[in-house]
């Protein structure tokens, strides 16, 4: 009796087994509709020998607040043999009020042409108790490459608000985190909990017509379908500024804002 009862358990079994299986049970499989969703529209191509540029530069008139000292004594880590003192970077402008770290992006105009992202990773590094670059643009779905080149602790804190926030911490020099945002937003703080000077700005979108100023005020944004643009201008302590442009085929047109306390 034990034999025929082993076997016929074991045929039951197999039969749930086989039941299961039939109907979907378990795990659920990534590859069907269900899972995957809805397929996904396809980017859109732009042709090349049609496409516009919208250049421009970010001026600030007036007396800039001066940058101020940062003190770093509470972790002798920090310090970079010969690096000059550090100091905030919130106001960088040149001696003509170029004004440098203004984030500047399509904030409207492509409808709804969708854009794959890039596998190559965007790198926010700290370096001397700072991060480097102190404003940086990337893609939704784009990895963000976020390094500790210090032999100390920092916390990678990002403050987040349409994505999740997250909190890395990062003890050792060499350490290396990805993170992938999901949906756009303009800007990202990120701060160090463990060093309260450190800041940064991520500007996450959807496509990839964005640019970071750089010490002349300058940004081109390249490959743009001929159309009609709102151009923003953000930066970290003066607010944003926008501007429409219409450009044709192969046309290069200039922008120009200027920003004021």
């Amino acid at each position: 009796m034990s034999g025929r009862f082993s076997i016929r358990c074991l045929s039951a079994a197999m039969t749930v087994a086989l039941l299961t299986a039939a109907c979907g049970g378990g795990q659920p499989d990534s590859s069907t509709p269900a899972a995957t969703g809805a397929p996904a529209t396809p980017p859109t191509t732009i042709e090349s020998a049609t496409a516009a540029t919208v250049t421009g530069k970010i001026s600030f008139a007036g007396t800039a607040p001066a940058a101020a000292p940062i003190k770093m004594t509470s972790d002798p880590n920090c310090a970079q043999p010969g690096a000059p003192p550090a100091t905030t970077e919130a106001f960088l402008v040149g001696s003509g009020g170029e004004l440098q770290n203004v984030f500047v992006y399509v904030k409207d105009g492509l409808g709804n042409r969708t854009f794959a992202a890039p596998s190559t990773p965007v790198v926010l590094n700290q370096q001397g108790c700072h991060y480097l670059p102190h404003v940086l643009g990337i893609q939704v779905g784009q990895p963000l490459e976020i390094r500790n080149d210090d032999a100390t602790l920092h916390n990678v804190h990002a403050l987040a608000t349409q994505n999740a926030e997250f909190n890395q911490g990062q003890p050792l020099k060499g350490m290396k985190n990805i993170h992938t945002f999901t949906t756009k937003e303009v800007m990202v703080p990120f701060k160090c909990d463990v060093h309260g000077w450190m800041n940064s700005f991520v500007g996450v979108l959807d496509h990839p017509f964005f640019a970071v100023t750089g010490a002349d005020g300058s940004f081109a944004l390249k490959g743009l379908p001929p159309g009609t643009y709102t151009i923003e201008a953000w930066h970290e302590k003066l607010g944003t500024q926008t501007q429409m442009v219409t450009v044709g085929e192969k046309e290069t047109k200039d922008v120009a804002m200027t920003f004021k306390l």
